[in-house]
């Protein structure tokens, strides 16, 4: 029998980072990776799918926050479980304490900074939206996400949510990284971004609220669709 190693990739339409991570998920869930075996090198992923190894590092990320597999120091990576963690910790955070929390602190910050931004964080908001929608690296897109995030809280004026926030920022970037590569996230992400920065624009700090809550829903939604596959 072909082992997976040795069997071409499907050809999908999805980023390269997406490819590589959907290949890797539904061999080890579908059990063509079984629990125990060490991953192919980076530099043997990069070739079998024909990207960059910062394109295999990308999904392997994603993979370890998810816990199908774990990285072993001098050793590689191996497939520790053949189901998807349901609440999977990103740095120091569960998944699901960022879903609670996030809500309570981003909602009234949106609404806040719609009252009380200045000219030049609107440029700024604007154009992260815009680079955004430009940017091809999904890790890169999600640095950018903590910045226009940490922009909104700087503009709500209130010292409590902007702390806050910076201390969840790496935990909210990594699970932005693993969400991405769900076919059309960050597209779906980029419009939610504008809607949000467009409310803050007109001053109007109830739509800011409802675009940041319907924001979060999106991103809780994206969640349950990357952790429910089995």
């Amino acid at each position: 029998m072909t082992s997976w190693a040795d069997r071409a990739p499907a050809v999908t339409r999805v980023g390269a980072a997406e490819a590589v991570f959907a290949d890797l998920r539904d061999a080890i869930l579908g059990g063509e990776l079984p629990v125990g075996t060490r991953l192919p090198s980076e530099a043997a992923l990069a070739e079998r799918h024909g990207v960059s190894r910062s394109v295999v590092r990308e999904a392997l990320r994603s993979c370890h926050a998810l816990g199908l597999t774990e990285p072993r120091t001098g050793l590689g990576s191996f497939v520790v479980h053949d189901s998807v963690e349901p609440d999977p910790v990103f740095g120091s955070f569960a998944a699901s304490e960022l879903l609670e929390a996030r809500p309570l602190v981003e909602v009234p910050a949106a609404g806040w900074a719609a009252l009380r931004h200045s000219a030049s964080e609107l440029t700024e908001l604007r154009g992260l939206v815009e680079a955004m929608r430009g940017e091809p690296d999904p890790q890169e897109w999600a640095v950018l996400d903590g910045r226009l995030h940490g922009l909104i809280a700087q503009a709500s004026r209130n010292r409590v949510i902007v702390s806050v926030l910076a201390a969840v920022r790496e935990a909210s970037t990594a699970q932005s990284q693993a969400l991405n590569l769900l076919p059309d996230r960050r597209e779906h992400s980029d419009e939610e971004h504008a809607r949000i920065v467009e409310a803050i624009a007109t001053r109007d700090d109830a739509a800011a609220r409802d675009a940041m809550s319907a924001h979060l829903d999106a991103v809780g939604s994206a969640l349950r669709t990357l952790t429910d596959r089995d």
